[in-house]
C-alpha cells in the first residue's frame, strides 16, 4: 500500500511574496511579520521564527485542523519570509544558544544522510560570528532539504531551504569532494544571514552586495570546516577563472542603475555568475589590497550601522574609506569609491600588457579582437592593484591608475634569469599579456624549475595565455611554448585547465576524426605520462588514499578520460581490468573518482557482452540516480554502430525510458566519434516524435551542434601548428 505525502514550501525571491500575501514587495520596505498557518494535523509547519502556539480548530465540515502560530519576526524584507509544511523528521544541535534543526525525509534522517550538514552548520555560524564580530540575532535556524527545489539553496532568515542533494552525504563517504560541495552551499546561505538578511541591498541593482559577499564568505567558511581544502586554489579554480571566461562577453556591469535594470534586464537574469562570482572576485581583490584585517574591520562597522536596514554600494565604500582614513599602514592611490566604481560600474575587465625593455605597463579592456566591429567602443580604464614578483621575490604592491605607466623597477637586464610575474596568485581581477622576452624567460623557468612560480600563478599563466590566444592577442605558438614544461607539472587543477583548453568536451569526437589527432596525441601523451602513472598507481593499489585529495576527486576523471581518448594502452587496460572485476562481481565498487571513464572505456573496448551488462545494471532496481547517469553515458561509448542504433531506438520507448532520458541519450551519443552522424540521422528520421515532447532538448541539441561548428574550425587551425614543430 502506498501513502501519498504532500509538501508545501515557499520561494519568495525576488518578487513572489506579492503573489502569496498583500505587501509592498520591495527589499527596502522592511517590516515585522506575524505568521499563522492552518494545516493538516499530520504535518508540521515551519516559518522564519519559532512556533509560540499550536492549537486545533474545526472547519464547517467538522474536520480537525492544526493552527501553528509563530513569534513576530525581526524587521526584514518581504522576499525573506518563508514557510514549509511537511511530514519530515529532523536532527538537531544547539550552537551558542541557536537551536539548529535540519529537516528531511524520514528515511534520510534515519540513515544519517544529514549528519555531516548538521555537524558543520554550527561551527560555520560561530566562525562567521567571530570573524564579523556581529551576533546572529535569531533563536533558531531550520534548514530544510527538499526532494525538488529550483535552486541549490535559499537563505530565508531562520528557515533556509535546500535541494536535498545539496545537503545529503552518505555516512560512509569520507571523500572530501562531496563534503566540500555541501560545505560550500551551506556556508553561502549562512553568509547571507549577515549579507542580505541583516543588511539588505536597497534594490536589486546592487544584488552583488548580497550574493557577491556571501559567495566570498562561502569559501572562507567551507575551508574553515574542511581545512584540507586549499582556499586559494579552490577559489581561483571555481570562481575567478570561470567568470573571467564569461565576463568578457557580458554586456552589463556588476552594479547598474535602477533605471537601466528596470528597462533592460529581467530581475531573474541578475542571479548569474557576474553577480555571484565576479562579485566574490572583486571582494577577494579588495580584501587583498586593503589587508584582510582592515577589510573585516570595515565590514563590521558597515553591518552594525545598517543592521535591520538597507544599503547600497556607496555605503560600503564609505565605511571602508572611514577605516582607511583612521590608519596609516595602507595607502591608496585614490578614494575607495573611485577605485571600486571602476570595477563595479564598468562592464568587463582589463588586460595588462607589460614591456620589460621599457618597464611600461599598459591597460585596455579585454575583448575578442577577432569579432570586434568598427562601431564597438572599448575605452574603459580601471584603477588596478598590481601584486608582482621579480626572480622569485615578492615586490611591494603598486598601482596602475591610468591607461599606461612606466615602472622603472620592472625593467629587466639581459640575463635570461631576470623575469617578472604580475598579478601574483591571481590577486587581481584581470589578465596579463607579457612581451615575448618575458614569456620566453618564463617558459624556460617552467621547464627548469616549475615550482619557482607559485601553483596558482602557473594556473593563471596558462589560462591567461590560452584566453589571449582565443581572443586574438597572441598566436597559439605562445600558448604551446608555455605548456612544454607539463611533464614536470604535478598539480591536477593546472592540468585540468590545460585539457579544457586543448580538448574541449564538445570537440572530442571532431578532433578524433581529424588529422590533428595524432599530433595532439604525440604532444600531450609524452607530457601526461608522469602524472598519469602517479595517479594510476593509486587507483591500482589504494584509491582510498586519495579521499583527502579534493582536486583528484574533481579533476582526475578528466585526466584519465583524456589518456584513454588519446589511446594510452595502460589507461585502456586499466579500464578493462576494473570493468571486468565489476562484471564478474557486481558488488565490486569501481573507484568513484574514475567510474565514468572506466564504464565508458570498458564498453568501448569490449563487445555487446559489456554493453548488455551495463544495460542490465541500469535496469537493476537498486541503481541510484548518480549511477544511472554514469550508466546512460557508458552505453553511448560503444564502438559498434549497431549498438548505438539499438540504444537510440530503446530511447524512444516510453516503457524503457522517460522523455528526459531520451534527450540525455541522444546528447551523449552525439558527442562520440562514431555517434555524431548516427545521432543526427536518428534525430532527423524521428523528428516529428521527438519534437512533440522534448522542446528543451531540441534547443540544447541545436546549441551543441552550433557550438561544435563555431569552435571546430578555429581549434583545428590552431592545433595544426603542432605539425612539423618541435613540441
Amino acid at each position: 500500500m502506498y501513502f501519498l505525502s504532500m509538501l508545501i514550501a515557499s520561494q519568495m525571491e525576488p518578487t513572489y511574496a506579492r503573489r502569496v500575501y498583500p505587501c509592498f514587495d520591495e527589499p527596502a520596505m522592511k517590516a515585522t511579520f506575524n505568521i499563522r498557518i492552518i494545516h493538516d494535523p499530520s504535518y508540521v509547519a515551519l516559518s522564519n521564527m519559532p512556533a509560540i502556539d499550536v492549537s486545533e480548530v474545526k472547519d464547517e465540515n467538522g474536520s480537525l485542523w492544526t493552527v501553528t502560530t509563530f513569534n513576530t519576526s525581526l524587521k526584514m524584507s518581504t522576499y525573506l519570509t518563508a514557510f514549509v509544511i511537511c511530514d519530515f523528521d529532523y536532527v538537531t544541535r544547539t550552537e551558542r544558544g541557536n537551536e539548529i534543526r535540519i529537516w528531511a525525509r524520514k528515511e534520510a534522517i534515519k540513515n544519517g544522510y544529514l549528519n555531516y550538514a548538521l555537524n558543520i552548520t554550527g561551527p560555520i555560524f560561530s566562525f562567521l560570528e567571530d570573524i564579523l564580530n556581529v551576533s546572529y540575532p535569531l533563536p533558531k535556524t531550520d534548514l530544510v532539504a527538499l526532494p525538488d527545489f529550483g535552486a541549490g539553496g535559499m537563505e530565508n532568515w531562520g528557515l533556509m531551504i535546500f535541494q536535498e542533494a545539496s545537503l545529503m552525504n552518505l555516512p560512509s563517504d569520507e571523500f572530501t569532494s562531496r563534503k566540500a560541495m555541501i560545505a560550500l552551499i551551506v556556508s553561502h546561505e549562512l553568509g547571507h544571514q549577515w549579507f542580505g538578511n541583516l543588511v539588505t541591498m536597497n534594490w536589486w541593482n546592487d544584488l552583488w552586495l548580497n550574493e557577491g559577499l556571501a559567495s566570498y564568505f562561502e569559501y572562507l567558511g567551507a575551508t574553515f570546516v574542511e581545512p584540507k581544502l586549499s582556499l586559494d586554489k579552490i577559489f581561483y579554480a571555481h570562481v575567478v577563472q570561470p567568470v573571467l571566461r564569461e565576463d568578457s562577453e557580458i554586456a552589463r556591469s556588476l552594479s547598474e542603475s535602477e533605471d537601466k535594470i528596470k528597462g533592460s534586464f529581467p530581475l531573474m537574469s541578475l542571479f548569474d555568475n557576474i553577480t555571484y562570482s565576479k562579485g566574490a572576485s572583486i571582494t577577494w581583490m579588495l580584501s587583498g589590497f586593503l589587508t584582510e584585517k582592515l577589510f573585516i574591520r570595515a565590514l563590521t562597522s558597515y553591518l552594525k550601522e545598517f543592521s535591520f536596514s538597507n544599503a547600497n554600494q556607496d555605503d560600503l565604500w564609505t565605511y571602508i574609506q572611514m577605516v582607511i582614513d583612521a590608519q596609516d599602514e595602507v595607502h591608496l592611490p585614490a578614494p575607495v569609491k573611485q577605485i571600486m566604481d571602476s570595477w563595479t560600474c564598468q562592464n568587463g575587465f582589463p588586460v595588462l600588457t607589460l614591456n620589460l625593455t621599457t618597464g611600461t605597463v599598459r591597460q585596455e579592456q579585454f575583448f575578442n579582437k577577432k569579432n570586434r566591429k568598427s562601431t564597438d567602443s572599448y575605452n574603459n580604464t580601471w584603477i588596478i592593484p598590481i601584486s608582482w614578483m621579480r626572480n622569485g621575490s615578492s615586490q611591494p604592491l603598486t598601482w596602475l591608475d591610468k591607461s599606461s605607466k612606466m615602472f622603472p623597477e620592472m625593467q629587466v637586464s639581459e640575463s635570461e634569469y631576470d623575469w617578472i610575474l604580475l598579478n601574483v596568485n591571481l590577486s587581481g581581477y584581470y589578465r596579463v599579456n607579457y612581451d615575448q622576452l618575458n614569456l620566453k624567460r618564463l617558459a624556460r623557468l617552467l621547464e627548469n624549475d616549475p615550482k619557482a612560480i607559485p601553483a596558482v600563478s602557473r594556473f593563471q599563466l596558462i589560462d591567461d595565455v590560452f584566453a589571449l590566444t582565443d581572443f586574438g592577442y597572441v598566436p597559439i605558438e605562445t600558448a604551446l611554448e608555455l605548456t612544454k614544461y607539463l611533464a614536470r607539472e604535478d598539480e591536477l587543477f593546472i592540468w585540468n585547465v590545460v585539457l579544457l583548453n586543448l580538448i574541449p568536451d564538445s570537440l572530442e569526437s571532431t578532433l578524433k576524426n581529424h588529422e590533428v589527432y595524432p599530433l595532439l596525441k604525440k604532444y600531450l601523451l609524452k607530457r601526461m605520462l608522469p602524472i598519469y602513472h602517479y595517479y594510476a598507481g593509486f587507483i591500482r593499489q589504494n584509491a582510498d588514499a586519495l579521499e583527502d585529495d579534493y582536486f583528484a576527486q574533481a579533476y582526475l576523471e578528466k585526466l584519465m578520460a583524456t589518456a584513454c581518448w588519446l589511446g594510452l594502452q595502460d589507461c585502456l587496460d586499466l579500464s578493462s581490468e576494473l570493468f571486468a572485476k565489476w562484471r564478474d562481481n557486481p558488488e565490486y565498487k569501481i573507484p568513484f573518482l574514475i567510474r565514468r571513464t572506466v564504464c565508458c572505456y570498458g564498453v568501448a573496448v569490449g563487445s555487446d557482452k559489456e554493453w548488455n551488462f551495463v544495460w542490465e545494471r541500469y535496469n537493476h532496481t537498486d541503481s541510484v540516480e548518480e549511477d544511472e547517469d554514469v550508466l546512460l553515458y557508458a552505453m553511448s561509448c560503444a564502438k559498434e554502430s549497431w549498438l548505438l542504433h539499438r540504444y537510440l531506438q530503446y530511447g524512444l520507448s516510453d516503457t524503457l525510458f522517460s522523455s528526459n532520458c531520451t534527450s540525455v541519450i541522444i546528447l551523449h551519443v552525439v558527442t562520440k566519434d562514431i555517434g555524431h552522424r548516427i545521432a543526427w540521422e536518428f534525430v532527423t528520421e524521428n523528428w516529428p516524435l521527438l519534437s512533440q515532447g522534448c522542446r528543451f532538448f531540441i534547443m540544447l541539441l541545436w546549441k551543441r551542434m552550433r557550438e561544435r561548428l563555431l569552435l571546430c574550425y578555429w581549434n583545428l587551425q590552431n592545433l595544426k601548428i603542432l605539425k612539423g614543430e618541435n613540441y
